[in-house]
């Protein structure tokens, strides 16, 4: 008998014909012998309905009230999908992220898991239930409740197969696995059969849609086997892993994107020690994440600073930066909503030369200007302008001879 902690994103259980082809998969893994712990999103589109909502309420709302308020989405999936499972004859028992004991910080909308007592699910499991675990979601020290931030249930999913010694965490979405590249948008891009955590964790922070990164990192801290599948198909998905030899013969894995940055700039900042502390550590305070920083050659004594931000953060990251220009003596504050990031990932660039220029190359034939650049031993990041993002993936994609495979 194994442990399978499954999880069905928003997509897999958008409605009530979803939600029970959803039922009868997991009541085959439980027929199959298996423990069986299910953690579902939101159904749909609710989290973005919700956020919608309070954002016509207040532009920008209050922090806390948000996660009462986003928590909603699952306590509905999980009460429905227990219906369902009970509806064919089988036990089933939904708990919420307070319920199952998942214990977070009180970093309202980014919360970060701290503990987990599984001692519910546990019995639960012994008495024959299946488990049906609401995802994103804990309580703070204050019990207060808690959200992971969007894509969180990747991460709840993780978290319970690590604390519960699970076999494997089956994590369930609309696509068979994690391709080269987005296939929405790359027709002849082709499923990965094994990747690395390492190389899904910078492809997950990059903007690979399938799996969130943090509940990358944290199944990479833990050793729980990842196996990205398809709701809706039986087809062997991807499984995410240890590194292993033959990896590193694949110069790049995959190709990420992200449309939801913006860059602000400071123009004409003092060059002088303790400038940038002065400018990063106030969005730090501010829960803030800085991607991309570039600093311009200093004329005069005065230097350009721009670096990204994610779209949803602009608003507070203005506001936070306001003052900052004032404190530091910037002489203006600039801001551009419609820049992408296109990147390619790959452990194998730490042991082959020129896939920047390769990159570089590829862009500057297809006319596509870069506006800033990031690189690590696996990745190299470009901001190219929100427009040209699409053909800028597309381009890079078949640079690197990544498209499937052709029949003989």
């Amino acid at each position: 008998m194994a442990l399978v902690v499954q999880k069905y994103g928003g997509s897999s259980v958008a409605d009530a014909g979803k939600m029970k082809h959803v039922a009868k998969r997991v009541i085959r893994g439980k027929l199959a012998g298996n423990d069986m712990v299910v953690v579902v999103s939101a159904p749909g589109k609710t989290t973005d309905n919700l956020v919608e909502m309070a954002q016509l309420i207040s532009p920008i709302p209050d922090e806390r009230e948000m996660d009462m308020l986003l928590s909603t989405g699952e306590q509905q999936s999980i009460a429905l999908l227990t219906m369902a499972i009970k509806g064919m004859g089988h036990k089933a028992i939904s708990f919420t992220g307070q319920q199952m004991g998942i214990r977070t910080d009180a970093s309202h909308t980014k919360a970060r898991i701290v503990s987990i007592d599984g001692s519910k699910i546990k019995k639960a499991l012994k008495e024959g239930k299946v488990v049906i675990a609401a995802g994103f979601q804990g309580t703070d020290a204050a019990a207060d409740i808690t959200t992971l931030g969007r894509g969180g249930s990747d991460t709840t999913a993780v978290a319970l197969a690590a604390a519960l010694k699970a076999d494997v965490c089956e994590i369930y979405t609309d696509v068979t696995g994690v391709y080269t590249a987005d296939p929405r948008l790359v027709s002849d891009a082709r499923k990965i059969d094994r990747i690395s955590y390492e190389e899904m964790l910078e492809l997950a922070s990059l903007g690979a849609g399938v799996l969130l990164n943090r509940s990358v990192e944290f199944a990479s801290n833990h050793g729980v086997k990842i196996h990205v599948r398809s709701t809706f198909s039986e087809e062997e998905g991807t499984m995410v892993g240890p590194t292993m030899k033959d990896m590193e013969k694949v110069v790049v894995t995959g190709i990420a994107h992200k449309k939801n940055e913006a860059k602000l700039t400071l123009a004409k900042v003092p060059d002088k020690p303790g400038i940038a502390a002065g400018i990063f550590k106030p969005l730090a305070d501010a829960g803030i994440n800085v991607d991309m920083i570039i600093q311009n050659v200093s004329e005069q004594g005065t230097t350009d600073l721009s670096f990204t931000v994610m779209k949803s953060d602009l608003d507070k990251a203005l506001a936070v930066m306001e003052p900052v220009k004032n404190k530091v003596r910037a002489k203006g504050l600039r801001y551009d909503d419609k820049v992408a990031k296109v990147s390619a990932v790959g452990i194998g660039m730490r042991s082959h030369a020129g896939v920047a220029a390769k990159m570089f190359d590829a862009l500057a034939k297809a006319g596509i200007n870069i506006q800033m650049i990031s690189t690590s031993e696996i990745k190299v990041s470009c901001v190219v302008g929100l427009a040209q993002v699409d053909e800028a993936v597309k381009v890079v994609h078949k640079a690197f001879g990544l498209a499937k495979r052709k029949k003989k």
